[in-house]
């Protein structure tokens, strides 16, 4: 089948499934209601499968339609973004660029960074999602990822730039302190009221430690045990112990003075920061200037 073959339909397919009806699908592409359900029909003889579940009132989606349907807009907005790429000339950023990135990273790193950029290229449509997850890029269609710890950088198919590690280091509220104690060593800092990062499965993550043997996993008992950093961020302000955080996560919060270090020689270093993206993409204005906005100014101190 030539490929110009495999387009015929799609358009006349995905308005009538935006719109629910052939008759509106009609009114969207200036054609008659009978020209969409032909087109419709024809499409669905060539794929050999109903496409719709159809009924007096509107048109449902079948399970292998609505399977085909995200495909289709995804096929159709590529044909779109081509079409602007080449009216800008290829030179600036315009379209949708598709953005993962971790939670917490993404909100406080990422996310002025995006808007930056959206605010300089106004024909660039950011659609960002926020996930702590694996997130398959390619199945996904993820132009660019923020990947903080695992990569998925060497799977084939993937560009990939590392960009930093993480500094991690142990902090408390100055009331914490005057309240407890000034943990003096490693034992005092193992007595503490412990705040920990505490996973959907039960697992919980430990103190990582430096001893003379290397980087010690310690006991995963805390008073407060919390799935989201920001919240282990306010658990600590308020009061209720210490946690080892990572730099980036409380730059702010150190500049005010809300949060201390304790026993800075406990520092160590965490996960490491990368940018991974598919090689197909990469030559493309929107991703070519993203990566080289984010290379150039996420740094983990």
């Amino acid at each position: 089948m030539l490929p110009s073959e495999r387009l015929k339909g799609i358009e006349a397919f995905v308005a009538a499934a935006d719109l629910g009806s052939f008759t509106a699908a009609a009114g969207r592409l200036n054609l008659t209601t009978s020209a969409i359900s032909k087109s419709v029909g024809r499409l669905e003889t060539r794929l050999g499968c109903r496409l719709f579940e159809r009924t007096t009132r509107r048109l449902t989606l079948s399970s292998e339609g609505a399977a085909f349907y995200a495909t289709c807009v995804r096929v159709l907005a590529d044909l779109a973004e081509a079409e602007a790429v080449l009216a800008a000339q290829g030179s600036e950023p315009v379209g949708r660029i598709k953005v993962d990135v971790p939670i917490a990273f993404g909100r406080i790193r990422v996310l002025p960074l995006l808007l930056r950029l959206a605010e300089r290229y106004q024909a660039l449509r950011p659609h960002v999602t926020f996930t702590d997850r694996y997130v398959d890029i390619l199945e996904d269609g993820v132009d660019v990822a923020v990947r903080i710890g695992q990569s998925q950088g060497r799977a084939e198919g993937l560009g990939h730039r590392h960009i930093g590690t993480e500094h991690r280091i142990f902090c408390a509220a100055p009331a914490y302190l005057a309240r407890s104690g000034i943990p003096g060593n490693r034992e005092q800092l193992l007595e503490a009221d412990r705040i920990l990062y505490g996973r959907s499965d039960g697992t919980v993550s430990a103190w990582r430690i430096e001893g003379p043997n290397g980087s010690e996993d310690n006991a995963t008992d805390g008073r407060i045990v919390l799935g989201s950093a920001e919240a282990q961020v306010e658990a600590v302000k308020a009061g209720f112990g210490i946690a080892q955080l990572a730099t980036w996560l409380i730059h702010d919060e150190l500049a005010r003075g809300e949060l201390v270090e304790v026993l800075p020689q406990f520092a160590t270093a965490g996960l490491p920061l990368h940018l991974v993206w598919p090689k197909s993409r990469q030559l493309s204005p929107k991703v070519d200037a993203l990566l080289t906005l984010l290379a150039t100014e996420l740094r983990i101190d």
